[in-house]
């Protein structure tokens, strides 16, 4: 890999999200991608979803990793990562047809899942679409024990961090003006969530 940063899960789920995408953002043409990561992610989806434009962002630590992504791709229909930090303004302008965001509300507190719902419902064209993947709890429940145990290994090194529950997502998302629209089934025990903004499309 170089000295690129790589992420063994994005390499995993990378195929099953991108079916989900395929399907979700078929209508979207601008895409912003909240907390990039690697950057591995961007390459992949932007590569076979080449009818949008995927805008990369994260804080600033990660944005040489991403840029390496993006270097080595040379993709006409990426950007270069924008600085974003949930909680923080401003964000990118949009608005945008389409966000997603993979494995980032179980690492952040409860306040930043409060303002990156706010700030996606802000970016968000009336119509537009959230997809949210990663591992997410029901009721207060786990779906399965591997969700558990990593909750507690979330919790040892960060206890604002952990796994959140659907039903607490939906009140944020209704507050930003977004209702759930799909929850789809993902391997090891993962979810993505799709939420629509309401208004004409």
């Amino acid at each position: 890999m170089g000295s690129k940063p790589f992420s063994e899960s994005c390499e995993q789920n990378k195929a099953p999200i991108l079916a989900v995408l395929k399907r979700v953002f078929d209508n979207a043409t601008a895409v912003l991608e909240v907390g990039s990561g690697t950057g591995q992610h961007a390459v992949h989806f932007a590569r076979h979803l080449p009818h949008l434009m995927w805008q990369t962002s994260d804080v600033a630590a990660n944005h040489e990793g991403i840029a390496a992504w993006l270097a080595d791709a040379q993709l006409p229909n990426v950007g270069a990562p924008l600085l974003l930090e949930v909680c923080a303004d401003p964000w990118p302008a949009g608005p945008y047809d389409a966000v997603f965001s993979a494995n980032t509300s179980h690492i952040m507190s409860m306040r930043c899942v409060a303002c990156l719902f706010a700030g996606v419902g802000r970016v968000l064209r009336p119509g537009g679409v959230f997809a949210l993947y990663g591992p997410f709890n029901y009721g207060g429940q786990f779906t399965s024990d591997s969700n558990l145990r990593f909750d507690a290994w979330l919790k040892a090194r960060d206890p604002e961090s952990g796994l959140r529950d659907v039903e607490a997502l939906n009140a944020l998302a209704g507050q930003a003006g977004m209702v759930l629209e799909e929850d789809c089934p993902m391997p090891v025990n993962n979810r993505t969530l799709v939420w629509r903004k309401g208004g004409a499309e």
